[in-house]
């Protein structure tokens, strides 16, 4: 209870301050064990450091590189090793090259390994096709993985990373710092915002459930269904199993219902109009509601 007292008060220090808000700062929150969460860089980043450097899970956008590289300097003085792209949207993966230079102190043109879902590296090297560009190559993965998982140590910790096939995109990754007990979970699971399901990029509505599913399957609480095994969400709040319940609750039900709306001969547009999120748009963004019920209404069982 005293460590979720401490988190509810960090997190509020956040909000007064603005560092989630984009002002060009970066808030900084130690969730547990040698891992942190960094705010405000386009998506969350989390940062382990150790002796033997810095991982980061995500690299924020760009443009963010240098608040996000002296946020880092202030955790450590190592350089970065390790990089872990959760997906492939740019706000995770736009600092893959300019962060770890701009933290520096490795060997001259040394670059840390970036390990990601193969299809992250597919999709970044595909030539652009519509609406989606080709990746500079400095940003693409150097260790892709093509397994279930992969795991290595890295500052004394085990550190296994979980592909998650088809939920926010075909390429989703999630981090799971086993001794620190903390999971990085990119855009499968957003707090506060009903989940971006990327269908041109292999994300589904199954995938989706099934992602959060395995969410819950890792996490262990502490004590009332709460803290315990922490969650860095793609963006929003540090959350933890109590939080993941009732998101994958609420995707569940806006699924079926959605479901039951479409066997009924409903088009799309006569689906929206019935507004299946209703009672849930006063805790979700009501913005992003159209483009997740589209998103349920063409991947429903397994369609595209």
């Amino acid at each position: 209870m005293q460590r979720q007292l401490q988190v509810v008060i960090a997190l509020a220090v956040f909000a007064v301050c603005g560092f989630a808000q984009p002002t060009g700062e970066i808030g900084v929150l130690k969730v547990q064990g040698n891992v942190y969460m960094l705010v405000g860089a386009g998506g969350n980043i989390a940062a382990q450091v150790g002796a033997d450097g810095i991982l980061v899970a995500d690299t924020g956008t760009e443009a963010m590189a240098p608040q996000v590289a002296a946020a880092l300097k202030k955790l450590s003085s190592k350089p970065i090793a390790w990089v872990i792209d959760t997906n492939i949207d740019s706000d995770h993966t736009g600092g893959n090259a300019a962060l770890p230079k701009l933290v520096g102190g490795g060997a001259p043109g040394a670059r840390p390994r970036i390990v990601a879902y193969e299809n992250v590296l597919n999709r970044m090297s595909a030539p652009p096709t519509g609406n989606l560009p080709q990746a500079p190559d400095a940003l693409w993965p150097n260790d892709e993985y093509a397994m279930a998982s992969k795991d290595f140590s890295f500052n004394g910790e085990a550190i296994i990373v979980h592909h998650v096939p088809a939920a926010h995109t075909d390429g989703d990754s999630m981090v799971h710092f086993r001794r620190s007990d903390v999971l990085v979970v990119g855009d499968v699971f957003t707090p506060g915002r009903y989940p971006v399901i990327d269908v041109a990029r292999g994300g589904s509505i199954q995938g989706e459930i099934d992602a959060v599913n395995e969410i819950l399957r890792i996490t262990v609480p502490l004590k009332y269904q709460e803290a315990g095994t922490y969650v860095i969400p793609g963006h929003g709040r540090l959350c933890d199993e109590a939080d993941v319940v009732e998101f994958r609750d609420m995707v569940t039900i806006v699924r079926d219902r959605v479901r039951n709306l479409k066997s009924k001969g409903m088009t799309l547009d006569q689906v929206k109009a019935a507004r299946p999120t209703r009672d849930y748009d006063t805790e979700y963004d009501a913005k992003e509601g159209d483009a997740f019920v589209e998103a349920v209404y063409k991947t429903l069982d397994g369609n595209k």
